[in-house]
Parts: structure tokens; sequence; C-alpha cells
């Protein structure tokens, strides 16, 4: 007997757990359960993380999850529960198999059978922005290594146990040198040591046009956290509906398990909801627990249920269906069908569906690193990038000068374009006259003089190198 953590949610989300619950007890799920409270009665008793310090105590001696949908209130400053979770908890790889029906739900791709890999923790989601000007904000974008590497062997392990054929890699490493880059140069470094596996990498845009159009020529697909957020749930609704689609968030200690719906409030008391996204989910946790007779029982009875017609409102289909039935009802035809097999859908099996168990990430040795030089990120209202090279070069001298003015990551100065479009936001590099490296006593001496001059310096980066070779980007044009 296994005790799991479990989050009844809001609108829908009591409704859909209970049906959930109701079917993996029938189907002989050995665990014991332990409930909290979150989402909108707790950001609403003023919590604006929406989850209490004794449930997070609950949910890391459990180690795993089962979560309904929740309601963030808009405003106020409420933060994103699933988010936070993902991150507290080291939640760094999102799994959200998405799998055709045809022909008992709609879909364009009958023969769709994929899943997406999508990395949890970081990109844009950091959630590190500012506004530095009258007219820009910025947000970071962080890629790690590690993040890189867990991603990355989570996705080609995952192949390996499944059986599955193929690893593609998405990113937009044609633009984002460093930070896409790195995720597409540790897809190549890991892949090799996967020889029986096919490995490919698309840029995201024709990549995401590509699985939109033709989804089954892909196997498994792994990507960073942004393009996986939108891309799984493009996934999951060609394949016939975000309604029926589930997700584990695996980490190296903790899991969490859901629907990738939201709480649908309209819909909720009503007896409607269709609880198949949380069942997927908890047949992925089933898994993860190593009851994977149960998983593959209750997995086999949803098919069942599905093909024989017996669907909620949100699928049902003149023609197709056969009856229109309640979240209730539902759950009540899949537990009749457990211990039977589809006939028409493709029955499962997961012999090989327990936990995958990855080495945790080992530091490299620390490169040779070397300051080269410093972008003075400045806030100016003109619009011609000559008169601010002229002010902004006398902040130089016989070791650092001005080498480049960017906006917007376009170069500006020397020899830029009148016709390009400035805003307040200046990029302008210095770089070493002679010498390779610089000191960062020389970026302050910089900024004082900045002060000295009027010029409204907003922030720096230091430009590096590692290992002799430059990590940091040109200027576009550059």
């Amino acid at each position: 007997m296994t005790k799991i953590t479990v989050a009844k949610g809001d609108g829908i989300g009591p409704e859909i757990m209970a049906a959930t619950l109701a079917i993996i007890k029938a189907a002989g799920a050995k665990i014991e359960i332990e409930e909290i409270e979150v989402g909108e009665k707790v950001y609403l008793a003023g919590n604006t993380s929406g989850i209490a310090k004794e449930s997070w105590d609950i949910i890391r001696r459990n180690k795993v999850f089962l979560k309904a949908p929740i309601t963030t209130p808009q405003g106020g400053g409420y933060k994103s529960l699933n988010v936070t979770t993902r991150k507290f908890l080291g939640l760094y790889a999102n799994v959200r198999p998405c799998v055709s029906l045809h022909p008992f739900v709609k879909t364009k791709h009958p023969q769709m059978d994929l899943v997406i890999i999508r990395e949890n923790e970081e990109d844009l989601y950091a959630g590190i922005e500012h506004q530095q000007t009258d007219e820009v904000v910025q947000c970071l974008k962080l890629i790690s290594r590690p993040g890189c590497e867990k991603i990355v062997r989570y996705a080609f392990e995952y192949a390996k146990q499944y059986g599955r054929k193929k690893v593609t890699c998405f990113t937009k490493d044609n633009i984002m040198k460093q930070t896409d880059g790195l995720f597409h140069q540790v897809f190549d470094e890991i892949g090799v040591e996967y020889p029986e596996i096919e490995k490919e990498h698309w840029i995201i845009d024709i990549g995401a046009a590509k699985m939109a159009d033709t989804p089954e020529a892909f196997d498994v697909i792994v990507m960073p956290n942004l393009y996986g957020d939108v891309l799984s749930d493009v996934a999951a609704q060609i394949a016939g509906s975000v309604g029926l689609a589930g997700s584990a968030n695996i980490g190296e200690e903790c899991a969490m398990f859901e629907a990738i719906h939201g709480s649908a409030p309209r819909r909720a008391g009503q007896n409607m909801a269709n609880p198949s996204g949380l069942l997927q989910g908890a047949i992925l946790m089933l898994n993860h627990l190593g009851q994977t007779e149960v998983a593959e029982n209750v997995q086999n009875a949803w098919l069942k249920t599905i093909e024989a017609g017996i669907h909620t409102y949100d699928i049902f289909k003149e023609g197709v269906s056969q009856v229109k039935v309640g979240t209730q009802e539902f759950a009540q035809a899949v537990i009749a069908n457990l211990s039977k097999k589809p006939s028409t859908l493709k029955a499962v099996s997961y012999a090989k569906g327990a936990a995958l168990k990855l080495p945790k990430y080992k530091r490299k040795p620390a490169a040779k690193k070397d300051l080269v030089g410093v972008d003075l990120f400045v806030h100016w209202s003109g619009t011609n990038p000559d008169e601010l090279a002229a002010n902004v070069k006398a902040l130089g001298n016989s070791e650092v000068q001005l080498t480049m003015i960017t906006n917007r990551g376009i170069k500006v100065w020397p020899e830029g374009f009148r016709e390009t479009f400035c805003t307040d936001h200046w990029r302008c590099r210095f770089k070493p006259v002679e010498n390779n490296t610089m000191s960062k006593q020389e970026i302050i001496r910089l900024l004082n003089k900045a002060i000295e001059n009027k010029i409204d310096t907003i922030k720096t980066e230091n430009l590096y190198a590692f290992n002799d070779k430059p990590a940091y980007s040109l200027g576009q044009g550059q």
C-alpha cells in the first residue's frame, strides 16, 4: 500500500477526482489517500501561492501527488500553483502521451501516437522580468546544462524503456544560438549513447508545422519549456481533445500527476465533465508506482468504454457515439469494463511501464573562463545612433573602447541603416583594445564615467569566453 497526496481542486475537480479514484480503486490500486486543500479557497484566504506550508510537508513526505485542476484568481499577484509545484519539487520532466482514438473520437490524424517530453523548470518560465526603460521590458530566458542533460536523458530513457524508435528535438537555435544552442548540443551529445534509437532535430517553427500536419512522423519529442507547453496542448487537441489528456511531472524524488485541462467552473456540479484527462494522469501515476498491471487494466477498460461509444458530452457525436453519459455514469462504465480489452483500438501492455531510474546529474569540471568585454545597456530617448555613440565613446580609454551599439538586437552603429526603427533601449558593447581580457574594475570605471557624463545605464552583461570560445551573441547584422 502506497500513501499518495490528493487534491480535489476547483470547478469540475472534485467530480472528476471522485470518478478517477473510484475507477482505480475498483481496479485494485494499492493506494492510501491523504487529502490536502489547494487552489481557489486557499488563494482567497490570503495565501498568494494557493497552498499552505502544512500541505507542502504532506506532498514532500508522500512523494506522489495526484492533483485535479484548480482555479487561480485573476489579478492580486496570485502565482500559478502548477509552476510553483514543478519548480519547488524539482519536477523537471513533463510527460504527455498524445494518442488518437480514431474512429471513436474525431481527429484528422488517425495514426497519431506520440509522446511530448517537456523541460519543466527553466527557460522563460523562470519568470524573471524587468521594465528597463519607458518603452522596453525584458524577460530572461535561462537554459542550464543540468536542465538540458536531465530532460534529454529522460527522453532517451523513456524511448528505450517503452520501445519507441525515434527521439526528436525541437529548438530555435538558428536564432537563440546560446540558449537553444545548448539544448541542441546536449541532445547531440547524449544521443550518441543511444545508437539503437533514431535521432533528429527540427527548428521549432517548421517542426511544429510538421507535427500539426503529420504527427505520425514523430514518436518522442523533447523540447524546452515554452515550446513544450504550447505544442503539448496542440498535440493533445489534434489527437482528439485536450480534455482526454493527462500528464506526469517527474522529479528525482517527487512526482505530480494531473489532467492538462483547466477547472471549467461553468461545468461544475452538473455531472457533465469528462474525467478521462485526470484518469490518464492517474494511469501514469500507477505506472510510476510500479502498479503496472492495475494501470494496464484501467487503460484497456477505458479504451473499451470509448470504443463502445459511451461518451460524455464533450466527445459525443451523433452516428459515432452510442450514448451520452455524465461523469459518474462514465466512471461506472469503465469499472464495468475492467478486465476487458478493446477490440478495435490497440490494447496496451505496460510490462515495462515502471518509473524510470536515471542517474543524478554530475557537474562537469569548471571551464577556463575569461572576461572579454561588457555590454552596457542604456536608457536614451534620442533617435540618432551616431549621436549616442559620440557620447558613449567618451567612456572608453586606451584599453577599452566602444565597438558596437544595438537596438532590440540589431546593429545600429557603426554603419547602421537610417530605416531601422529604434526604441529607447540601447546595448553599447565595450571590448579590450589589445588584450583579450579585461577586469571587472574596468567595468566599474565605465559605470562611474557614465554617471559623470549623465548616461543612464540600466544594466550590464559581462561578456565571457569559456575555454577560449566566445560565449555571447553577436549583434544582428554584425
